[in-house]
């Protein structure tokens, strides 16, 4: 894993959202590359921020009055829309033609080809031009209940995805959180033939160790990885872990004492069936 794509992880960590196998893989590169805490620490500083409420703002003393001029000042759909409704055109009409003579029949004709052709030209009740001032209201209505839909649907979304990955996150990792959070909190690191690392955690207090791996060699598909708590000379079963692309955190079962050696050795599928070692250890990491 490169710093990009941990960066990448550490934004969805940060903010509780990663898959378990994600979190897996995170945790993982943050044990063998303690170089990039301060990316995760700069995320959950960011993370934090967007959390904290928004100061109050005063509205202008104005707004109110402004706000309302500019209703007053804006025609009503209901006016506009209502039977009977007089226009200022109609009002101002009747005192322009007073006193007018009396149209001839040609005259009246030509008026009323003047009026029909006006009314062809105007647009219907039921076009777009009227409907504009209702349906504006309705449309603004409808985005709007739209919008807060899809502000709750994507709060709730979110919310639901962080709190499944942080609930739904593997054993080894929340062992692997308990143990730095200990104040005995150990680490030990070693290199591996091929260029990949293993990073033992560990605390006497809890008698718990993770083992967290990347780039280690793949077995076999009729071979697996077994952990040992060696002590002196004695090799006790930690259980079995597999790899993914060569990364793992892996906790290892039982109680661990102070003093034990942590060992890998490969294993056939499903462990040693003598309950010892079959092979030299690929791993081993000294705790004391």
């Amino acid at each position: 894993m490169n710093e990009q794509e941990f960066a990448e992880l550490s934004a969805g960590a940060a903010l509780h959202a990663l898959s378990p196998d994600e979190e897996r893989r995170y945790r993982a590169a943050l044990a063998v590359h303690p170089e990039w805490r301060s990316i995760a620490r700069e995320d959950a500083d960011a993370a934090a921020a967007l959390a904290l409420p928004v100061a109050p703002v005063t509205p202008p003393e104005n707004i109110r009055s402004s706000l309302l001029a500019r209703i007053a000042e804006t025609p009503q759909a209901d006016e506009a829309a209502r039977p009977g409704a007089i226009s200022e055109r109609d009002r101002t009409a009747p005192a322009s033609s007073a006193g007018a003579p009396a149209p001839t029949a040609g005259t009246r004709d030509i008026r009323r080809e003047g009026v029909d052709s006006d009314a062809a030209k105007a647009p219907s009740p039921s076009s777009d031009a009227g409907a504009a001032p209702g349906g504006g209201r309705r449309g603004l209505r409808i985005l709007f209940a739209l919008a807060a839909c899809i502000v709750l649907l994507v709060g709730i979304g979110v919310g639901a995805v962080a709190l499944t990955g942080y609930l739904n996150r593997p054993a080894s990792v929340i062992a692997l959180e308990q143990i730095e959070g200990a104040a005995d909190a150990q680490q030990a690191s070693v290199s591996l033939e091929g260029g990949g690392s293993a990073v033992a955690h560990w605390s006497t207090s809890l008698g718990r160790a993770v083992l967290v791996t990347e780039d280690i060699a793949i077995p076999a598909e009729d071979q697996t990885y077994e952990l040992w708590f060696v002590r002196g000379d004695t090799p006790v079963s930690a259980g079995t872990f597999s790899v993914d692309g060569g990364d793992a955190i892996a906790e290892l079962r039982g109680e661990m004492h102070a003093g034990d050696a942590i060992a890998v050795t490969v294993e056939p599928a499903g462990g040693s069936p003598t309950g010892q070692p079959t092979s030299d250890p690929v791993v081993v990491i000294p705790t004391a």
